[in-house]
């Protein structure tokens, strides 16, 4: 089941958010302020943000744009105000969908129920599924067996299908910015999972002098 994170200082509005989209089977993560939203906010875990604009020590498109650096998750963004030229504005840094505030909890659940389906019905392969909350792959039905790097690497991959992405990339979205390791972890990583894969192997494309992606072609 997919999993999203909440930025929403109002502790009210922030729970019953919260208890709703539970009730739905979503995994539900809370920030109260933009800070605390960014050092929570993975790439590899969440599949959708709902982003309050005001916010407490860094507003929510200082965040959105902290986002769109390492993600096009999708985002609803809540605000209190409809004009057309703060949505335009939302819509240049890459909103998803808009709901002003006041707004009933089951509209905004709603419309996370459409995106998730339309986004997972866009990236969905028969052959390859990626389980992102059982952290389960399963290749013709059969669940292979990958270590917690090897899982984050190929959905990091497939996540951004078609997109050529550097070692270096790779090596920050899946290690962190933090680690120190040599660049060839991610080849040797890429070398596991390719053997795992079987018959799609050949799905991650090395891009010669450059990096990975991953291509199906259809």
């Amino acid at each position: 089941m997919s999993r999203i994170l909440i930025v929403e200082d109002e502790d009210k509005l922030r729970r019953v958010l919260k208890l709703y989209l539970e009730n739905e089977g979503y995994i539900v993560d809370e920030a109260k302020d933009g800070e605390e939203a960014i050092n929570l906010f993975s790439p590899l875990a969440h599949s959708l943000v709902i982003l309050d604009v005001m916010l407490p020590k860094r507003d929510g498109w200082s965040v959105l744009r902290s986002i769109r650096k390492e993600s096009d998750v999708p985002v609803i963004m809540l605000t209190a105000r409809g004009e057309e030229d703060d949505k335009l504005f939302g819509f240049d840094l890459g909103v998803d969908d808009y709901v002003v505030k006041p707004a009933s909890p089951r509209e905004i659940v709603a419309r996370t129920r459409a995106i998730l389906k339309r986004v997972n019905k866009s990236n969905e392969l028969e052959e390859i599924v990626i389980d992102k909350s059982a952290r389960e792959v399963k290749v013709n039905g059969n669940t292979i067996d990958l270590t917690l790097k090897e899982f984050e690497l190929l959905l990091y991959l497939y996540e951004h299908k078609n997109v050529a992405l550097s070692r270096e990339q790779i090596l920050d979205a899946v290690w962190g910015y933090e680690y120190y390791g040599d660049l060839r972890t991610v080849d040797t990583h890429i070398k596991n999972i390719r053997e795992k894969l079987g018959e799609y192997r050949d799905y991650i494309q090395t891009v010669r002098g450059f990096g990975y992606k991953f291509e199906v072609k259809k």
